[in-house]
């Protein structure tokens, strides 16, 4: 009896951490109508000479988009595209600060 216990508890535990993870960059994808290389050209052209130095696939606020960090001579503009109609939702250039936070945030996730 104990040893079924302790394998429910387990699998209970399990099943809370897949479903606290979210979906699947994968499982996004097949939501997604437009590719991610239509995504980087529209944000490339919202930003003039930039180049892209990230880029993913995420749910926002509700919403399936492709989050760019575009690169220029004036910093790092930040630019999130609908990934289902294609539409350029935000355009916002990054503070020094935020972009220190973020690089701190994504060292410490790998």
């Amino acid at each position: 009896m104990k040893r079924t216990l302790i394998a429910v508890a387990v699998s209970l535990g399990m099943t809370a951490a897949l479903f606290a993870a979210g979906p699947t960059p994968a499982e996004l994808q097949k939501e997604a109508r437009i590719s991610m290389e239509q995504a980087r050209v529209t944000a490339l052209k919202r930003v003039p000479h930039g180049k892209i130095e990230s880029g993913e696939l995420e749910r926002e606020h509700g919403k399936l988009i492709y989050s760019f960090d575009v690169r220029n001579s004036r910093g790092i503009t930040e630019v999130n595209v609908d990934a289902k109609n294609g539409k350029v939702i935000s355009a916002k250039r990054e503070s020094k600060s935020a972009e220190a936070a973020e690089k701190k945030a994504e060292s410490k996730k790998q």
